[in-house]
């Protein structure tokens, strides 16, 4: 082989030096295409160390802005207790839990009447064009206590609801007062202002029935309107007014009923029944069926529709609706079901859930004379419950809790308890059943005494401990107002009183309360039920 070669390159020597060149070349090319692969590598390299220290102190420069500069929201510090008071003044019984100043902490709304409010706000009677003394709307700071606004609305309130949207056309919430002489004002509830007001003709010697409902826009101004029912002895007189202007729309419907009548609004689907009781019957009207007799038109609306089962069981002449109910009806109340709500019924004797799809009796409760509002809790994690308070005896109170699926009793308690023991409350708590927030005054079997008159105790129940009261405080004042609610998102559970005179007494000093439960809870006293303490009183509270 070698000899071939040495002989290839004798006869072409030239070509030999050109393949050497070549190879030469070749060599070089690739030397520097190298260097040009490293040195695009180091500049690519250098970049990307650039890149990432650009980035790094970006972020840093971004987390010392959000930590130092740029300042966090403040979160309201409320005060675990505040108390206002009123002098020379009456309350009224109303209380309304509204964020008023968005700051994302509950405030309170409630009326009084006096000459010339607080004194903190420059607005008197005489500047709304009312006599002194007048009733005046007041808003105060759900942390501190602080007056937020006051405003005088009318010479005597006879109902109050706030937190009704686009009341008066504005973007928050409002507050409609229905005062007597017979008017109706529209309060924007951020600032107090009046939106709107109108004297109305309700005629003499009338009831509002309450609540005032609140119906779809039905003279397309772009703002729901409002339905509100007076009862002049045996009839009730339906009004429409403009939630926008406040204006009446249509003329005065009038209902027969055949005595004094309060009312519930029941929700179907597409159709509204408004329910009207007496002590001996039960009306029902659709909202459609109000509405044509007001206007004297029949509208098209998708909320404006009626029930073909309902309407089946509502006499076509005088409305009354049949429902299986044997003894005086006290109360009706709405109870959430699977797909509709529920109708329940109490009269003198006993308690019946009505299937609100084909009007049959659920289930059926024996019991006496209910002396408050039927109300909703959390006996169980998310299964709905029933409390109701029954009159067992002179100043003699039986409270329930009952299951809405089956009118199985889950707990009782009796109490001693006087005529005008305010309401019980219920909140929602974190391990989704409830806390029930009851007035009376409790005596262990065998230490009763009925010689005085019973004590106004607050005392708290949670089902965790089915056998344990907490006793949270003794109130010797007359109370005028009661409620319970988180003042927070999930948090600062209190309790709101309202006491002093009311409008048919004597002026006197009138106080606005409220309390955070927990403080409470950690001195309040433990009551147990069943004799026999299961733990220490200190990790039962």
């Amino acid at each position: 082989v070698m000899d071939n070669k040495d002989s290839e390159a004798e006869i072409h020597p030239l070509k030999t030096e050109d393949v050497k060149a070549q190879e030469n070349h070749e060599n070089s090319v690739e030397r520097r295409i190298v260097i040009k692969q490293s040195s695009r590598l180091s500049r690519l390299s250098r970049w990307r160390t650039a890149a990432f220290f650009i980035s790094l102190f970006l972020c840093l420069i971004i987390v010392f802005a959000f930590s130092f500069i740029i300042p966090c929201p403040e979160r309201p510090v409320s005060e675990r207790t505040w108390f206002r008071s009123y002098d020379d003044a009456v309350a009224y019984q109303f209380l309304a839990i509204e964020d008023v100043n968005e700051d994302k902490v509950q405030d309170v709304v409630f009326a009084f009447k006096a000459n010339n409010g607080s004194g903190s706000f420059n607005r008197s009677c005489l500047d709304e064009g009312l006599p002194s003394p007048c009733a005046v709307l007041a808003a105060v700071s759900g942390t501190n206590g602080r007056t937020l606004w006051e405003r005088p609305t009318a010479e005597e309130v006879e109902w109050m609801e706030c937190g009704i949207k686009q009341l008066g056309g504005a973007e928050a919430p409002g507050c409609l007062v229905v005062g007597k002489p017979a008017s109706l004002t529209a309060v924007d509830l951020r600032i107090g202002k009046v939106q709107w007001r109108h004297s109305s003709d309700f005629g003499a010697n009338y009831t509002v029935l309450t609540p005032v409902s609140v119906i779809p826009d039905v003279d397309s101004d772009g703002v729901q309107d409002l339905i509100i029912f007076i009862a002049t002895g045996d009839k009730i007189k339906t009004f429409i007014h403009s939630g926008k202007n406040g204006k009446q729309i249509g003329s005065t419907g009038t209902l027969n009923v055949d005595g004094k009548a309060r009312y519930i609004r029941l929700n179907l689907d597409s159709a509204s029944y408004f329910l009207f009781y007496t002590e001996n019957s039960l009306y029902a009207y659709s909202l459609k069926d109000l509405y044509s007799a007001a206007t004297g038109m029949d509208i098209k609306l998708p909320s404006l529709e009626q029930d073909p089962q309902w309407e089946k069981n509502i006499d076509r002449t005088t409305h009354r609706l049949s429902l299986l109910s044997s003894g005086a009806i006290r109360y009706l109340a709405k109870i959430p079901g699977r797909s509709r709500e529920n109708v329940l019924v109490v009269n003198s004797e006993m308690a019946t859930l009505v299937s609100a799809q084909n009007l049959q009796p659920l289930w059926t409760l024996n019991t006496s004379r209910v002396v408050s509002k039927p109300l909703l809790g959390y006996y169980k994690p998310d299964v709905l419950g029933i409390v109701l308070e029954s009159e067992i005896g002179p100043n003699r109170k039986k409270v329930m809790i009952v299951e809405s699926g089956s009118g199985a009793v889950q707990w009782d308690l009796k109490l001693n308890s006087r005529v005008e023991s305010p309401e019980p409350a219920t909140l929602s708590t974190a391990d989704h059943r409830s806390t029930f927030l009851i007035w009376g005054e409790y005596q262990a079997a065998g230490n009763e005494t009925r010689s005085r008159a019973p004590l106004q105790k607050l005392y708290l129940f949670h089902p965790s401990y089915t056998n344990v009261l907490l006793e949270l405080r003794n109130s010797t004042d007359q109370i005028i107002a009661f409620t319970a609610a988180l003042f927070e998102r999930s948090r600062h559970a209190c309790y709101v009183l309202l006491r002093g005179p009311q409008p048919s007494e004597e002026p006197g000093s009138v106080s606005l309360m409220k309390r955070k439960l927990k403080e409470d809870v950690s001195q309040s006293r433990v009551i147990w039920l069943s004799q026999v303490a299961v733990d220490s009183e200190q990790r039962t509270r």
